[in-house]
């Protein structure tokens, strides 16, 4: 590439460019551009001082980040600080709800505290001899574990209600059953089966069982129920009949007096009757009887339920 010179005092002269020359002059101007940029550099850092703009505008990206990072903690920590309350409220409703099902099932405090820690163990990961795989947990770790927790202890609290459900029904059916002696008396004057008749002498079947007591000895319900009878009979003199539910009824009859009526809902244990001779009857006594679908049963079975079951609950209670 020929450049021609032209000058009033001079005649024109020609230039004459190769490509050396053009490749010489692009370097020296990037050459140029990079020594200026790093003199400016120099200048800025050795003369900061004098640029109150540029340390202003670092600090204040520096507390932006801070700011973030800060604000970031702060909603996670709440965040968690919440989803923490939510599992102590669970956790206290937990133990409450353990201890409750712990008595229905009659287990031993002592055999199961729902407030004491478990005893855990195990080997150190980061031991000489352990595996060495454990690792920090990071903020959304966390966030996921809290998470998992929750979710499993709102399943165990839920499983939990369903045993105590489940319990309850159970004690509530076993309450429903005549297992309460009637009287308090020990001696079975006669027994259910076949016996010889006290007026006739001949073999009969007994449809219950006859408790010897004095003459105005408190009678109660073998189990709770609603009184469906209660009025004379010329065979059962003063009897008082309680329905149990499930086609379970109770009979106690030759009794001196009534304190039930029809359509009274009687507790277990609660006084219905006085124990007497009415009827057909050679001495006071109660004759009780336990009738299933209208059929009568051996009373002994139901109660002998009930001792064993009291005897288990004083047990639990030691």
């Amino acid at each position: 590439m020929q450049v021609i010179v032209l000058h009033p005092r001079f005649n024109a002269k020609t230039v004459t460019l190769t490509t050396r020359h053009l490749i010489f002059g692009v370097a020296l101007f990037f050459g140029a551009i990079i020594t200026l940029a790093f003199l400016l550099y120099y200048l800025m850092l050795s003369h900061a001082g004098s640029f109150p703009l540029l340390p202003q505008s670092l600090a204040a990206s520096g507390q932006d980040d801070a700011a973030r990072k800060e604000r970031y903690v702060r909603e996670n920590l709440n965040a968690m600080a919440v989803k923490l309350g939510e599992m102590q409220a669970q956790l206290m409703r937990l133990d409450a709800l353990g201890e409750r099902v712990q008595g229905l099932a009659g287990v031993k405090p002592e055999e199961f505290n729902f407030k004491e820690k478990p005893p855990r163990g195990g080997i150190d990961p980061g031991a000489a001899n352990g595996s060495g795989a454990s690792h920090e947990l990071s903020m959304q770790e966390f966030q996921q574990t809290l998470d998992a927790l929750s979710k499993d202890l709102e399943h165990r609290a839920d499983y939990l209600n369903v045993v105590e459900s489940a319990l309850m029904a159970e004690k509530i059916k076993f309450k429903m059953l005549p297992t309460v002696k009637p009287v308090n008396a020990s001696y079975n004057a006669s027994t259910f089966g076949w016996r010889l008749d006290p007026f006739t002498g001949r073999s009969t079947f007994h449809e219950g069982i006859d408790f010897a007591a004095p003459a105005g000895t408190p009678i109660v319900a073998a189990a709770g129920g609603v009184v469906i009878a209660a009025e004379y009979h010329h065979q059962y003199g003063n009897m008082v009949e309680i329905d149990h539910g499930n086609q379970l009824t109770t009979r106690y009859a030759h009794a001196s007096r009534l304190h039930a009526q029809v359509g009274d809902i009687v507790k277990r244990g609660q006084h219905v009757a006085d124990v007497g001779s009415t009827g057909r009857s050679t001495g006071a006594h109660l004759h009780f009887e336990v009738l299933v679908k209208g059929a009568q049963q051996d009373p002994h079975k139901f109660l002998l339920a009930g001792a064993a079951q009291e005897k288990n609950a004083k047990l639990v209670s030691k």
